[in-house]
């Protein structure tokens, strides 16, 4: 998955505002959301379109490798820029993740120094990046730099989240989605001020990238069901690719190219004729009905029950954590309908 980050501008050749959202690049089956681009989106002919203004990938090094990413190493490749990762004494460069290097070929760290396997510190900083020109990657849409743009028929947020929330889930509606992408946290990356493995409130997967006020920011979402004319809205979805077993710590998805299975599940509800179709309803949104993700040839057991587990104590704290950070980050500006929203989960959960 490509994550494209946009912040708000007032018109792209005379047309109307955008929106900010991650989106899927068509044919893509294991790039993920360790690369960024950012794209403009706006509406036109009733339809949401993403227009591409930058040039390349930026991505976090460490833990890319051919094995989690081969299109990712296929794209940095050659004409790329590298920083804060290992080096290597031919030449080259090195981070967590990939092979180790071959016989005589040394390491030095991301602060200069002679480093070997087992030292007590990182070769790479874990927040090291590449940054490399979009044109390399091997399974790029063909459309990406279309001037008409790129028509969109999903957003799909995601956050990391160890416990609690499911692999896949649609929103109710677009009003739910919007509230959905407001409500999102995520465990804290290398790429956060914070430390540790704490839970942060990230909305939108933008909240380092706000430049207005957030309560104007959700009206202007929510002002999208409202323009004047007809208007094909996209389908809202979120994902977690980072639901752990209790017990063991391990990761309950595989993920990388296996997400490609959860994407196929979306791309059936963005073509559905029923709005139960290969889905069923939750406290949080609509998810895949038993049987509707594919996992034929997945090299290893997967406990679908455990990744959509939705525990009621879980889900009564996140509500009453949502409400604390609504109130005290968004107070009076907060829209009417995202409250309306939040109201209507905390009556789900409870009953």
């Amino acid at each position: 998955m490509v994550r494209y980050f946009v912040q708000p501008i007032k018109t792209i050749h005379q047309l109307p505002p955008v929106l900010e959202f991650i989106v899927l690049p068509s044919g893509n089956k294991s790039i993920h959301a360790s690369l960024s681009l950012t794209v403009l989106v706006t509406l036109f002919s009733g339809k949401l379109r993403a227009i591409n203004p930058e040039n390349g990938f930026f991505g976090v090094a460490p833990g890319t490798s051919l094995k989690t990413n081969p299109h990712a190493m296929a794209t940095i490749a050659k004409n790329t820029v590298f920083t804060n990762v290992g080096e290597t004494s031919d030449g080259g460069v090195w981070w967590e993740g990939l092979d180790p290097p071959a016989a005589g070929v040394s390491l030095t760290d991301w602060h200069g120094k002679s480093w070997k396997a087992g030292d007590s510190g990182p070769c790479a900083h874990p927040n090291s990046r590449f940054c490399t020109p979009a044109a390399q990657c091997p399974i790029i849409d063909p459309q990406w730099e279309s001037d008409e743009g790129v028509p969109i028929d999903a957003i799909i947020f995601g956050g990391r989240r160890p416990e609690g929330v499911p692999l896949v889930y649609e929103s109710f509606n677009w009003r739910h989605g919007v509230f959905v992408g407001a409500s999102m946290r995520s465990e804290a990356t290398a790429a956060a001020e914070y430390k540790g493995k704490v839970i942060m409130h990230d909305p939108f997967a933008m909240r380092p990238f706000f430049g207005y006020n957030f309560g104007d920011y959700l009206a202007h979402w929510l002002s999208m069901e409202t323009r004047k004319g007809a208007t094909h809205l996209p389908k809202i979805f979120h994902v977690n690719w980072f639901r752990k077993d209790p017990t063991s710590g391990s990761f309950l998805w595989p993920g990388f190219g296996d997400n490609a299975r959860v994407l196929e599940w979306i791309f059936k509800r963005c073509s559905r004729e029923r709005e139960d179709e290969a889905a069923k309803k939750s406290m949080v949104g609509w998810v895949p009905l038993e049987g509707a993700i594919n996992l034929q040839g997945l090299g290893s057991k997967v406990d679908l029950g455990a990744l959509f587990d939705l525990p009621k104590a879980f889900w009564e704290k996140e509500t009453q954590e949502l409400r604390a950070y609504f109130t005290q980050q968004v107070g009076a500006d907060l829209p009417q309908q995202v409250e309306g929203e939040l109201k209507a989960l905390e009556d789900r959960v409870r009953n």
